[in-house]
Protein backbone atom coordinates (compact mmCIF):
# COMPACT_ATOMS: atom_id res chain seq x y z
CA UNK A 1 0.00 0.00 0.00
CA UNK A 2 1.17 3.51 -0.74
CA UNK A 3 2.85 5.53 1.97
CA UNK A 4 1.73 9.07 2.86
CA UNK A 5 4.27 11.86 2.64
CA UNK A 6 4.22 15.65 2.76
CA UNK A 7 5.74 18.00 0.21
CA UNK A 8 7.46 20.54 2.46
CA UNK A 9 6.70 23.38 0.03
CA UNK A 10 3.25 23.30 1.65
CA UNK A 11 4.82 25.05 4.65
CA UNK A 12 7.75 26.76 2.94
CA UNK A 13 7.50 29.85 5.15
CA UNK A 14 8.07 27.63 8.17
CA UNK A 15 10.90 25.61 6.62
CA UNK A 16 12.65 28.85 5.64
CA UNK A 17 12.69 29.91 9.31
CA UNK A 18 13.34 26.54 10.99
CA UNK A 19 13.98 23.78 8.47
CA UNK A 20 14.89 20.94 10.81
CA UNK A 21 12.34 21.89 13.46
CA UNK A 22 9.60 21.93 10.84
CA UNK A 23 10.53 18.42 9.70
CA UNK A 24 10.18 17.28 13.30
CA UNK A 25 6.73 18.91 13.52
CA UNK A 26 5.63 17.04 10.39
CA UNK A 27 6.71 13.77 11.99
CA UNK A 28 4.68 14.60 15.09
CA UNK A 29 1.55 15.01 12.95
CA UNK A 30 2.09 11.45 11.73
CA UNK A 31 3.39 11.61 8.17
CA UNK A 32 5.59 8.73 7.03
CA UNK A 33 7.91 10.77 4.85
CA UNK A 34 8.76 14.23 3.63
CA UNK A 35 9.42 15.45 0.12
CA UNK A 36 11.92 18.26 -0.05
CA UNK A 37 11.69 21.61 -1.81
CA UNK A 38 15.04 23.15 -0.90
CA UNK A 39 17.54 22.48 1.86
CA UNK A 40 18.37 25.98 3.13
CA UNK A 41 22.14 25.38 3.20
CA UNK A 42 21.68 22.54 5.70
CA UNK A 43 24.29 19.79 5.68
CA UNK A 44 23.24 16.38 4.41
CA UNK A 45 24.38 14.91 7.73
CA UNK A 46 21.97 17.11 9.71
CA UNK A 47 19.06 16.38 7.37
CA UNK A 48 19.67 12.63 7.62
CA UNK A 49 19.93 12.89 11.38
CA UNK A 50 16.56 14.63 11.81
CA UNK A 51 14.90 12.11 9.49
CA UNK A 52 16.30 9.16 11.41
CA UNK A 53 15.55 10.64 14.82
CA UNK A 54 11.91 11.17 13.86
CA UNK A 55 11.28 7.93 12.03
CA UNK A 56 10.85 9.62 8.65
CA UNK A 57 12.10 8.68 5.22
CA UNK A 58 12.55 10.79 2.13
CA UNK A 59 9.57 10.84 -0.24
CA UNK A 60 11.74 12.48 -2.87
CA UNK A 61 13.14 15.92 -3.58
CA UNK A 62 11.99 18.61 -5.99
CA UNK A 63 15.09 19.95 -7.68
CA UNK A 64 15.10 22.68 -10.32
CA UNK A 65 16.21 21.81 -13.84
CA UNK A 66 19.35 23.97 -13.68
CA UNK A 67 20.56 21.89 -10.71
CA UNK A 68 20.15 18.69 -12.71
CA UNK A 69 22.56 19.49 -15.50
CA UNK A 70 26.31 19.39 -16.03
CA UNK A 71 28.45 19.67 -12.89
CA UNK A 72 25.44 20.67 -10.79
CA UNK A 73 23.90 17.23 -11.27
CA UNK A 74 26.86 15.45 -9.67
CA UNK A 75 26.77 17.81 -6.67
CA UNK A 76 23.01 17.30 -6.39
CA UNK A 77 23.26 13.52 -6.45
CA UNK A 78 26.11 13.46 -3.93
CA UNK A 79 23.97 15.49 -1.50
CA UNK A 80 20.92 13.28 -2.06
CA UNK A 81 22.99 10.17 -1.35
CA UNK A 82 23.96 11.78 1.94
CA UNK A 83 20.35 12.20 3.08
CA UNK A 84 19.24 8.79 1.83
CA UNK A 85 16.96 10.09 -0.92
CA UNK A 86 16.62 8.06 -4.13
CA UNK A 87 13.80 9.94 -5.90
CA UNK A 88 14.69 13.06 -7.89
CA UNK A 89 11.78 15.09 -9.25
CA UNK A 90 12.02 18.02 -11.65
CA UNK A 91 9.19 20.30 -10.45
CA UNK A 92 8.58 22.26 -13.65
CA UNK A 93 9.94 23.64 -16.91
CA UNK A 94 10.95 27.31 -17.32
CA UNK A 95 8.46 29.22 -19.47
CA UNK A 96 10.98 29.95 -22.20
CA UNK A 97 11.59 26.22 -22.69
CA UNK A 98 7.94 25.21 -23.26
CA UNK A 99 6.65 27.41 -26.05
CA UNK A 100 6.39 24.86 -28.87
CA UNK A 101 6.38 21.20 -29.84
CA UNK A 102 10.11 21.41 -30.54
CA UNK A 103 10.70 22.93 -27.11
CA UNK A 104 8.98 20.02 -25.39
CA UNK A 105 10.87 17.49 -27.51
CA UNK A 106 14.15 19.18 -26.61
CA UNK A 107 13.27 19.11 -22.90
CA UNK A 108 12.31 15.46 -23.26
CA UNK A 109 15.77 14.68 -24.62
CA UNK A 110 17.33 16.58 -21.71
CA UNK A 111 15.19 14.51 -19.32
CA UNK A 112 16.40 11.29 -20.98
CA UNK A 113 20.00 12.36 -20.39
CA UNK A 114 19.33 13.29 -16.76
CA UNK A 115 17.37 10.08 -16.21
CA UNK A 116 20.17 7.93 -17.62
CA UNK A 117 22.73 9.44 -15.25
CA UNK A 118 20.35 9.18 -12.31
CA UNK A 119 19.64 5.52 -13.05
CA UNK A 120 23.35 4.68 -13.27
CA UNK A 121 23.84 6.32 -9.87
CA UNK A 122 20.97 4.38 -8.27
CA UNK A 123 18.31 7.10 -8.44
CA UNK A 124 14.85 7.34 -9.96
CA UNK A 125 14.18 10.50 -11.97
CA UNK A 126 10.72 11.89 -12.65
CA UNK A 127 8.77 14.96 -13.66
CA UNK A 128 6.03 16.80 -11.75
CA UNK A 129 3.31 18.53 -13.75
CA UNK A 130 1.33 21.70 -13.22
CA UNK A 131 -1.55 22.70 -15.50
CA UNK A 132 0.45 24.33 -18.32
CA UNK A 133 1.67 20.98 -19.67
CA UNK A 134 -1.89 20.27 -20.79
CA UNK A 135 -1.83 23.16 -23.27
CA UNK A 136 -2.07 21.87 -26.84
CA UNK A 137 0.54 22.17 -29.55
CA UNK A 138 -1.16 21.07 -32.76
CA UNK A 139 -2.47 17.57 -31.96
CA UNK A 140 -0.54 16.89 -28.73
CA UNK A 141 -0.44 18.38 -25.28
CA UNK A 142 2.87 19.31 -23.74
CA UNK A 143 2.24 16.52 -21.24
CA UNK A 144 1.92 13.95 -24.03
CA UNK A 145 4.97 15.32 -25.83
CA UNK A 146 7.08 14.96 -22.69
CA UNK A 147 6.13 11.41 -21.89
CA UNK A 148 5.92 10.15 -25.47
CA UNK A 149 9.45 11.38 -26.15
CA UNK A 150 11.10 10.13 -22.97
CA UNK A 151 12.29 6.62 -22.19
CA UNK A 152 9.88 5.03 -19.66
CA UNK A 153 12.81 3.30 -17.97
CA UNK A 154 14.59 6.64 -17.42
CA UNK A 155 11.87 9.25 -16.87
CA UNK A 156 9.04 8.53 -14.44
CA UNK A 157 6.03 10.62 -13.49
CA UNK A 158 4.87 12.39 -10.35
CA UNK A 159 1.29 13.19 -11.25
CA UNK A 160 -0.13 16.24 -9.51
CA UNK A 161 -3.78 15.23 -9.31
CA UNK A 162 -4.93 18.76 -8.47
CA UNK A 163 -3.28 20.37 -11.48
CA UNK A 164 -4.55 17.65 -13.81
CA UNK A 165 -8.09 18.27 -12.56
CA UNK A 166 -7.50 22.03 -12.76
CA UNK A 167 -6.78 21.53 -16.48
CA UNK A 168 -10.01 19.52 -16.80
CA UNK A 169 -8.41 16.07 -16.97
CA UNK A 170 -9.51 13.18 -14.76
CA UNK A 171 -6.50 12.13 -12.65
CA UNK A 172 -7.73 8.53 -12.63
CA UNK A 173 -7.60 8.35 -16.42
CA UNK A 174 -3.99 9.57 -16.44
CA UNK A 175 -3.01 7.18 -13.65
CA UNK A 176 -4.59 4.30 -15.54
CA UNK A 177 -2.83 5.21 -18.79
CA UNK A 178 0.61 5.76 -17.26
CA UNK A 179 0.30 3.17 -14.50
CA UNK A 180 3.79 1.77 -15.08
CA UNK A 181 5.55 5.14 -14.95
CA UNK A 182 4.02 6.82 -11.91
CA UNK A 183 6.16 6.75 -8.78
CA UNK A 184 4.33 9.38 -6.75
CA UNK A 185 1.03 11.26 -6.71
CA UNK A 186 0.69 14.81 -5.47
CA UNK A 187 -2.45 14.99 -3.41
CA UNK A 188 -4.56 18.07 -2.74
CA UNK A 189 -8.27 18.66 -3.20
CA UNK A 190 -9.99 21.37 -5.23
CA UNK A 191 -13.11 23.40 -4.58
CA UNK A 192 -14.86 26.26 -6.34
CA UNK A 193 -14.84 29.66 -4.61
CA UNK A 194 -16.72 32.43 -6.41
CA UNK A 195 -16.15 30.64 -9.71
CA UNK A 196 -12.41 30.10 -9.12
CA UNK A 197 -10.66 26.79 -8.51
CA UNK A 198 -8.91 26.74 -5.14
CA UNK A 199 -6.86 24.20 -3.22
CA UNK A 200 -8.26 22.67 -0.06
CA UNK A 201 -7.79 19.69 2.25
CA UNK A 202 -8.36 16.16 0.99
CA UNK A 203 -12.04 15.32 1.38
CA UNK A 204 -13.17 18.95 1.45
CA UNK A 205 -13.35 19.37 -2.31
CA UNK A 206 -14.51 17.66 -5.47
CA UNK A 207 -11.73 15.26 -6.48
CA UNK A 208 -12.57 11.57 -6.34
CA UNK A 209 -9.84 10.32 -4.02
CA UNK A 210 -11.48 6.92 -3.61
CA UNK A 211 -10.66 6.15 -7.26
CA UNK A 212 -7.22 7.78 -7.04
CA UNK A 213 -6.16 5.87 -3.92
CA UNK A 214 -7.63 2.64 -5.27
CA UNK A 215 -5.59 3.05 -8.46
CA UNK A 216 -2.46 3.89 -6.47
CA UNK A 217 -2.92 0.69 -4.48
CA UNK A 218 -3.65 -1.46 -7.53
CA UNK A 219 -0.68 -0.15 -9.52
CA UNK A 220 1.80 -0.14 -6.65
CA UNK A 221 2.45 3.61 -6.59
CA UNK A 222 4.81 4.19 -3.68
CA UNK A 223 3.89 7.67 -2.49
CA UNK A 224 0.74 9.69 -1.88
CA UNK A 225 2.37 13.05 -1.27
CA UNK A 226 0.19 15.74 0.23
CA UNK A 227 0.78 19.26 -1.03
CA UNK A 228 -1.44 22.16 -0.04
CA UNK A 229 -0.68 25.75 -0.99
CA UNK A 230 -3.86 27.62 -0.05
CA UNK A 231 -5.03 27.63 3.56
CA UNK A 232 -8.13 28.82 5.40
CA UNK A 233 -6.86 27.69 8.81
CA UNK A 234 -3.55 27.09 10.54
CA UNK A 235 -1.37 25.14 8.09
CA UNK A 236 -0.50 22.45 10.61
CA UNK A 237 -4.21 21.93 11.29
CA UNK A 238 -4.80 21.56 7.56
CA UNK A 239 -1.94 19.09 7.25
CA UNK A 240 -3.44 16.99 10.05
CA UNK A 241 -6.84 17.03 8.30
CA UNK A 242 -5.21 15.93 5.03
CA UNK A 243 -3.47 13.05 6.76
CA UNK A 244 -6.52 11.90 8.71
CA UNK A 245 -8.82 11.97 5.68
CA UNK A 246 -6.28 10.29 3.42
CA UNK A 247 -5.67 7.56 6.01
CA UNK A 248 -9.43 7.01 6.21
CA UNK A 249 -9.67 6.62 2.42
CA UNK A 250 -6.72 4.22 2.44
CA UNK A 251 -8.35 2.13 5.17
CA UNK A 252 -11.58 1.96 3.19
CA UNK A 253 -9.69 0.86 0.08
CA UNK A 254 -7.81 -1.79 2.07
CA UNK A 255 -11.01 -3.09 3.65
CA UNK A 256 -12.69 -3.24 0.25
CA UNK A 257 -9.73 -5.10 -1.20
CA UNK A 258 -9.87 -7.76 1.51
CA UNK A 259 -13.62 -8.41 1.43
Amino acid sequence: MSKIGLQLYSIHEKTAKDFLGTIQSVAEIGYEGVQFAGFFKTSARDVKMVLDENGLVSAGAHIALDQLQDDELKRTLDYQKGIGNKLIICPGIPAERRQSTDDYKAVAETFNQIGEICKKEGFTFGYHNHDFEFNRFEERTGFELLFENTDPSLVKMELDCYWAAFANHDPFDIIDKYRNRIVSLHIKDMKMVNGDKKGTEVGNGQLNFDSIVTAADEYGIEWLTVEQEEFERDPYESLAINLKNLQSIKSKVEDGGSS
